[in-house]
């Protein structure tokens, strides 16, 4: 993959998406960043990343944001709006039930909504990190029609077969699993020979 969209949207989760966002800089893989207002909200809450969404400082966040393109999510005439965007998939981490639902709904009321809507009409990957519990009939019904759409629903449920020793140990488990969705190879998941 040499290009992907990341979302992030009002679910808690936040640290997935940082992490994600950190891993695909330092690979050098060009990087399209959408940020809802709720998104910034929980980034703040969950890890005291304060962002002006007009015009963000990814680089307090992000360690390598050279390759990194941020979009407002209100300007649904982004590059990444476009099927002829060269953007190879896309994941939403953390996805709040409501973009969820929206996305399942067909509605495009903001950049992260199109630019799903175009993942899936061109038939590339999208990925979405849905951070809720428990699960009603309604966002189980939406995600089965995602999954039927062709998209991956990718709940962030962290393995404890590798024996995670810290709560970067966790993050890892799920970002290696967003990972080696979109067949980035990655060794986030280290399994202790004892």
């Amino acid at each position: 993959m040499n290009e992907i969209i990341v979302a992030v949207t009002g679910a808690s989760g936040a640290a997935y998406a940082v992490r994600l966002l950190n891993f695909l800089a330092e690979r050098g893989i060009r990087t399209h960043v959408v940020i809802t207002e709720a998104g910034a909200v929980v980034l703040e809450k969950e890890l005291d990343v304060r962002l002006d969404l007009r015009v963000p400082d990814l680089g307090r966040w992000i360690g390598e944001p050279s390759r990194v393109t941020y979009h407002h999510y209100s300007n649904i005439g982004a590059s990444i709006a476009s099927g002829t965007c060269a953007a190879e998939a896309m994941v939403i981490v953390p996805c709040s039930m409501n973009t969820l639902g929206a996305i399942a709904s067909g509605l495009a009321r903001n950049l992260i909504e199109r630019a799903a809507a175009v993942m899936m009409k061109e038939g590339r990957p999208l990925i979405l990190v849905p951070r809720e519990t428990p699960l009603s009939a309604i966002h189980l019904q939406n995600m089965t029609r995602l999954a039927e759409a062709g998209a991956c629903v990718l709940p962030p449920m962290p393995g404890f077969y590798h024996r995670p020793r810290t709560l970067e140990d966790m993050i890892d488990f799920v970002v290696g699993k967003i990972l080696n969705r979109l067949r980035i190879d990655n060794d986030l998941v280290a399994f202790d020979a004892d």
